[in-house]
């Protein structure tokens, strides 16, 4: 019997963020660039480059709590941006985890009980499922109202282009953190990339509308320079997972996973993270011991699954508020703990995984424009 796939959710960019909204506006809201919010009660992160010591940059914040949790869940994924830096490898990149109770004189004990349940629930059953009021068990879901829908998001006269694409090693870095309460300030040293808000969108409602001739010309490229038979090879590889003869045909071992790649978005080429809790990340490059081997979470213990993606058009979307910055990625594989375990009364964001892919043909993106 086939797998059940889990549902994808697509975050785009959207609007800029202006001003700076404070409290449920602010930590409520997914985001790319700008500083990163907090939850009530959470100290803030301020993570530092494991490799030049410089602070890092907030790449995206994502608000995504689990239906049938009680808690507000957070998560920040950071990078350095200092020359050199955002392709130096895992040093350079962190991600945080951050809870509080949406109810917050709701015992910790009921909590705790809530918790556990996650590890049991099968969330993402289907894409029908997402946001329903059956009495089916819930799926995790992105949570972004910023008045768009899917439909809209797609008239939107998108920028984004896949360049400059280079990818690393995972890891965790150093962190200094801001005390509970205190006023996180935006210091003339501090990296910040220009904030967009971040609008979602089910990528089903996308596979009506994909076009191939971007995938193609680029697959040509490609053609041209390593010498292989693009039509077998393409058709083949986009068609057949488990095709054992086509196997044998692949040149490059990394080949087969790069076009489910280049096909898988083609759909939607503006996608700047890709959301499926507890789901299978997509591939750049052919997984290595890496992602079978994540490390247990450093809490509780269990292990870590797959959450979200960030997306080659992220990096063109970058856009430096100050001293010149810029980070240089393909997609940055984020895990986290499959419990979103949770201590009671706890103020310290937790680290998580995250996994960075190297890019097969560093030129195929770097000469390629959408604007």
């Amino acid at each position: 019997m086939a797998a059940v796939l889990k549902p994808v959710l697509l975050g785009l960019r959207d609007a800029p963020v202006h001003g700076s909204p404070t409290g449920p506006d602010a930590w409520t809201a997914s985001k790319l660039g700008g500083i990163p919010d907090t939850l009530p009660t959470m100290a803030a992160p301020r993570p530092v480059c494991q490799r030049c010591g410089q602070p890092l940059a907030l790449i995206v914040q994502v608000y995504c709590p689990l239906e049938g949790s009680p808690f507000h869940r957070l998560l920040h994924v950071f990078a350095c941006a200092c020359p050199g830096c955002s392709t130096g490898g895992a040093r350079s990149w962190k991600v945080f985890r951050s809870q509080c109770l949406q109810v917050p004189e709701r015992e910790a004990q009921d909590a705790q009980t809530q918790e556990n349940s996650l590890a049991a629930e099968d969330w993402c059953e289907g894409a029908d499922d997402w946001g329903s009021d059956t009495e089916e068990a819930p799926s995790p879901q992105l949570t972004l109202d910023f008045g768009n829908d899917a439909s809209s998001a797609k008239d939107v006269d998108w920028t984004a282009q896949l360049q400059d694409l280079r990818l690393q090693d995972a890891v965790l870095g150093a962190a200094h953190l801001v005390p509970p309460g205190e006023q996180t300030t935006l210091s003339p040293g501090l990296p910040l990339f220009l904030p967009y808000y971040i609008c979602v969108a089910d990528e089903d409602e996308y596979i009506d509308f994909v076009n191939l001739d971007h995938a193609h010309s680029l697959l040509r490229d490609y053609q041209q320079r390593e010498g292989i038979a693009m039509d077998q090879l393409l058709s083949q590889s986009l068609s057949n997972d488990g095709d054992e003869k086509y196997e044998k045909t692949v040149i490059k071992s990394g080949d087969q996973t790069f076009y489910k790649f280049m096909k898988r978005i083609a759909a939607c080429q503006e996608q700047i993270l890709r959301y499926s809790w507890s789901g299978e990340p997509l591939f750049l490059t052919c997984p290595t011991s890496e992602v079978t081997e994540l490390p247990a979470c450093s809490q509780c213990g269990g292990r870590r699954i797959f959450e979200f993606q960030l997306m080659p058009a992220l990096v063109s979307m970058l856009k430096s508020a100050n001293l010149g910055l810029s980070v240089e990625f393909g997609t940055i594989l984020v895990y986290t703990c499959e419990k979103s375990c949770w201590p009671p009364n706890h103020q310290i964001p937790m680290e998580e995984f995250c996994i960075i892919q190297e890019d097969p043909d560093e030129l195929l993106f770097k000469s390629t424009s959408f604007y």
